[in-house]
């Protein structure tokens, strides 16, 4: 039953083999027996492409169940030892992931000796259940999926100009000024504006940016060059406007601060590998980060 929920999360035969650690002839037998032990016909093949009957869904389904529970059964036996061990596989955003995830990753296993960990950063939503991953670091709204959640905290914005950009720069009193400045935007489905508030006000900005982009790090980039205003984490400007190299503008206004949960299957048999890693995502949190 695993061995072929590998094969339909996977898509291959080559590839869940890999993930199980055997061979693919193994992983093919197998899933050849199990159909005619069913006497139904789970997967056809062909030259290029592996597909999933309607059976076979039906029976993937009821196994990723089954398998789940058997999971949680071992979950609840392996609270009994506290210490963390085995394999942990964790999923985070690509930009949230490299410069804050780390970071606990790594302090993660310097105090887990017994630990190793698994690290996938991307930008698409993961399936944390049938992709096989432990917990999932995400920033926003969540979706209503049934999975449990603990939030860590929150990512907190502001608006960054390098001093270079300033010093010949138009006035910036108010939010309305922005619209005779050189704006780096980050974009979202082709949409590039900003919802600034401060307390009860807010304001709308909709100028047309000098520059447009999908990523974050981009826009700090852009910013430190002195190209213009980015809106940043505060999390990832405050190294360079500690030593200088960026300057907030418009204190107060930003967009709203978004939260950020670990997202994992079950908070009551949670494995102690999962729990001592979210336990020390709440704690490392509100550390200031290394440049």
């Amino acid at each position: 039953m695993r061995v072929f929920a590998a094969v339909v999360t996977d898509g291959s035969f080559t590839t869940a083999a890999e993930r199980l650690g055997t061979d693919k002839a193994r992983v093919s037998r197998i899933v050849r027996r199990m159909e005619e032990k069913l006497g139904a016909q789970l997967l056809t093949r062909s030259t290029r492409r592996l597909n999933v009957t309607e059976v076979g869904r039906d029976y993937f389904e009821r196994a990723i169940s089954i398998l789940t529970a058997a999971e949680a059964a071992e979950a609840a036996v392996a609270q009994q030892s506290r210490e963390p061990k085995g394999l942990l596989k964790i999923t985070a955003g690509s930009e949230f992931g490299t410069m804050v995830v780390d970071q606990w990753v790594a302090a993660f296993l310097r105090l887990g000796p017994k630990v190793t960990v698994e690290a996938e950063y991307t930008n698409r939503m993961v399936d944390i259940i049938h992709e096989g991953f432990d917990v999932a670091v995400r920033v926003g709204a969540l979706e209503d999926s049934g999975l449990s959640a603990r939030k860590l905290g929150e990512v907190d914005y502001g608006l960054y100009a390098a001093p270079d950009y300033l010093k010949d720069a138009p006035k910036l009193l108010t939010p309305g000024d922005l619209k005779h400045h050189a704006l780096i935007l980050k974009t979202t489905r082709g949409r590039a504006s900003w919802t600034l508030g401060n307390g009860t006000q807010t304001e709308r900005i909709t100028t047309s940016p000098r520059c447009a982009v999908s990523s974050t790090l981009s826009a700090r980039n852009l910013a430190l060059a002195g190209i213009g205003i980015a809106q940043l984490p505060r999390f990832m400007a405050a190294p360079y406007e500690a030593e200088g190299a960026l300057s907030c503008v418009l204190p107060g206004w930003s967009e709203p601060p978004a939260p950020v949960h670990a997202v994992f299957a079950s908070s009551r048999y949670m494995d102690p590998k999962v729990r001592s890693f979210v336990d020390l995502s709440v704690r490392a949190f509100g550390v200031p980060l290394a440049a």
